[in-house]
């Protein structure tokens, strides 16, 4: 199907080993189309197209208040959980082409295929095991033997298992705030979702903790589409292979990475990243 906006060409690492080629085409695991949105009477979201790569990461920056949150939450349906709230255009989900905010679309099905991570890390009330076993139980998942293995497996990506193997039905809230932070990113792949989402997720981190975090998206990459909201410009440099700028609620750069940070199209785009406003 034609993509709203096609995946630019993205220009090889200079130093790239035959190993870390990356692929000459990158395919997309989703496409927004005309997106819009209102918060009641308020529009804040105008018109936005831009594809989602697969197998990448990709950044959503800007100042705050610019529609970077409100776009994520677009993905999972989030904003149906308040009244008055409207989605205009449409998100496509490859390889089926399903239109997430179409009307005839039941939420559960983008929530079902796609995790998210919030800026503050948000444990449930129960043990660390529970905690990553919770959205394999809400798909009726009964079986112990695969709970622990799904649970072992999503601890060892979020790179947790070693810290906490021992203490599996200990509370969740015993944790330090970095490894609460890995215990949600755990529980949000546990059900193998097909796009992650990811809120601001250093952001209430210290440096040490927000250098494991940063690891761990680098090395999840790998296996799981990323789009990540970050206020750390040098963050996005660092861990996002596609970079989009939003402000005012509109999408006004797109492209890859270093693309964006050394050579934008846009003056809005090189006021911001050199630190001219926001």
């Amino acid at each position: 199907m034609t993509l709203a906006a096609p995946l630019p060409a993205e220009p090889a690492p200079p130093s790239a080993r035959p190993d870390e080629a990356r692929p000459a085409e990158i395919r997309a695991k989703a496409a927004v189309e005309d997106l819009s949105f209102w918060y009641g009477p308020k529009q804040v979201l105008f018109s936005i197209s831009m594809p989602v790569a697969e197998g990448c990461v990709t950044a959503l920056i800007g100042p705050s208040g610019c529609g970077k949150s409100t776009f994520l939450r677009c993905f999972n349906r989030m904003h149906d959980l308040y009244p008055g709230n409207r989605y205009a255009g449409r998100i496509l989900l490859e390889p089926e082409g399903i239109d997430i905010i179409g009307p005839k679309t039941d939420p559960m099905v983008p929530r079902m295929r796609i995790g998210m991570v919030f800026q503050k890390p948000n444990p449930f009330p129960k043990s660390i095991y529970e905690n990553v076993a919770a959205g394999l139980r809400i798909r009726g998942v009964r079986s112990r033997t695969v709970l622990d293995a799904q649970v072992e497996k999503s601890l060892r990506r979020a790179a947790l298992w070693e810290e906490v193997k021992d203490r599996l039905h200990a509370s969740a809230h015993t944790l330090s705030g970095g490894q609460q932070q890995r215990l949600c990113i755990a529980r949000a792949l546990a059900p193998e979702p097909e796009l992650l989402l990811l809120d601001e997720p250093t952001s209430a981190l210290d440096p040490i903790a927000t250098a494991h975090i940063e690891e761990l998206i680098d090395e999840l990459s790998r296996r799981y589409t990323i789009v990540v909201v970050t206020h750390n410009m040098q963050q996005a440099a660092r861990i996002s292979r596609f970079t989009a700028f939003f402000h005012l609620g509109r999408l006004i750069e797109f492209g890859p990475t270093e693309e964006v940070f050394t050579r934008p199209r846009e003056t809005m785009t090189q006021d911001y990243i050199t630190g001219r406003f926001g």
